[in-house]
């Protein structure tokens, strides 16, 4: 019985549950901001090459 109550009194899983929790909120966030990120510098760098390409045609950006 005592070894029963001195698991129920043990939080050391339970922190360490929480800081994976933290850890994976903090992945989730992160992925979803570079993922916005490289949408933008993809939607940039392909303005780029248009104006490039318009520039070796000899036409406007």
């Amino acid at each position: 019985m005592q070894f029963i109550n001195k698991l129920i009194r043990d939080e050391d899983g339970a922190t360490a549950i929480e800081y994976g929790l933290i850890a994976a909120l903090i992945a989730v966030a992160a992925i979803a901001a570079m993922q916005g990120l490289g949408n933008q510098l993809s939607s940039t760098f392909g303005g780029v090459s248009t104006c490039l390409a318009n520039a070796q045609a000899k036409t406007a950006c």
